[in-house]
């Protein structure tokens, strides 16, 4: 009977992690020098969903293209990315 609940309660934790996996976003602000360039951007974040650890995360992406990271305006979930899209252009979710 106790190896039952075991089990049991095992698949439950094993079924519930996934869901505790939440997509995470932000929003950022990035330049280019020579002639300045700006943009505003949505990406998705792998790491924490935090500004600090999500400013880790997109310096080197954008660095690959040559843009340089400003700031991170703010973190969210999926429930902010309809009303950001507009707003990022040709850079929602190109980093």
């Amino acid at each position: 009977m106790k190896t039952a609940l075991c089990i049991c309660a095992l698949g439950a934790l094993l079924l519930a992690a996934p869901a505790q996996a939440a997509e995470c976003y932000a929003d950022y602000k990035a330049k280019q020098d020579s002639p300045l360039r700006l943009h505003y951007g949505v990406a998705q974040i792998q790491g924490a969903c935090a500004p600090g650890p999500a400013t880790q995360e997109l310096t080197p992406r954008l660095a690959r293209d040559g843009w340089t990271l400003l700031t991170v305006i703010s973190v969210f979930g999926p429930e902010g990315l309809a009303q950001r899209k507009g707003d990022a252009g040709a850079n929602y979710l190109r980093y």
